[in-house]
């Protein structure tokens, strides 16, 4: 009875060899040229800036904890080109970067903008300053009620908490003409509007969206602009009687026209 079990055994052993074998063959062929465990384990490549870490998993996560923060801020507490621009100064007092930033994703830049995210990571902060501050409970409440942006539906609550002037405001096309409530027109995925709709070329309102640059408060208006389009008497406001609406540069009876 005893040899019967072991012979019925080696021969489920030598079956299982097999099938191993024959599948083998039908593997892809990086799979038959993985050799450990680990890259088995593998989410992905690295991006090309932390490539030097592919061999070194511990620098970034940790035992039972996966990626935590300090392990980032490790190697980019430093950074003194991301804390002192404006739009990246943020990342000061920010220690939480798995949301906003994920390896393993083909080699891709390891950085892909939550701004969820990034107000839940500040709410966390304020709370933790002052657990009892009403104006965080009256956020958060809101945020996990999913609503949207009262006068924007394609901004989330949490979205709309954020004061985008804080990163953006050197890339404000209106110069602060319309002040820093950029959640009331913009979503956080892209600066254009679709519903945007230009007023009509022969409108001669276009002080109300469009601000001079600052070479119209000097000479330089007088004495180069107005006189290349040949409009001698135009004021500053007065934008219609140079510039068509396509674009800045597009100058009436002269056409693409660029000094500087």
């Amino acid at each position: 009875m005893k040899m019967s079990s072991r012979s019925g055994l080696a021969v489920q052993l030598v079956a299982l060899f097999v099938v191993l074998i024959v599948a083998s063959a039908f593997l892809p062929s990086k799979w038959k040229q993985t050799s450990t465990w680990r890259s088995l384990s593998s989410p992905g490549p690295l991006s090309s800036v932390h490539a030097f870490l592919k061999e070194n998993c511990v620098a970034c996560h940790t035992p039972n904890k996966g990626v935590q923060g300090i392990n980032c801020i490790a190697c980019h507490a430093n950074n003194a080109a991301l804390l002192h621009r404006q739009p990246t100064a943020f990342h000061a007092d920010i220690t939480t970067c798995s949301p906003c930033h994920l390896e393993h994703s083909g080699g891709l830049a390891p950085t892909q903008m939550d701004h969820s995210a990034l107000a839940r990571i500040g709410l966390s902060q304020l709370e933790q300053v002052n657990a009892s501050d009403p104006q965080s409970r009256r956020i958060r409440q809101r945020m996990n009620g999913g609503k949207t942006f009262e006068s924007n539906k394609n901004i989330s609550a949490a979205e709309a908490i954020l004061n985008c002037a804080s990163c953006h405001a050197v890339k404000d096309r209106h110069l602060g003409y319309f002040g820093n409530e950029c959640a009331s027109c913009h979503a956080v995925a892209k600066w254009t509007i679709p519903e945007f709709r230009h007023p009509s070329p022969n409108s001669q309102e276009c002080d109300q969206c469009h601000k001079a640059p600052p070479s119209h408060s000097m000479m330089h208006f007088k004495m180069i602009s107005a006189a290349v389009a040949k409009q001698p008497n135009a004021r500053m406001n007065e934008c219609y009687k140079c510039h068509q609406t396509t674009v800045w540069n597009d100058i009436r009876g002269v056409g693409w026209y660029k000094h500087h």
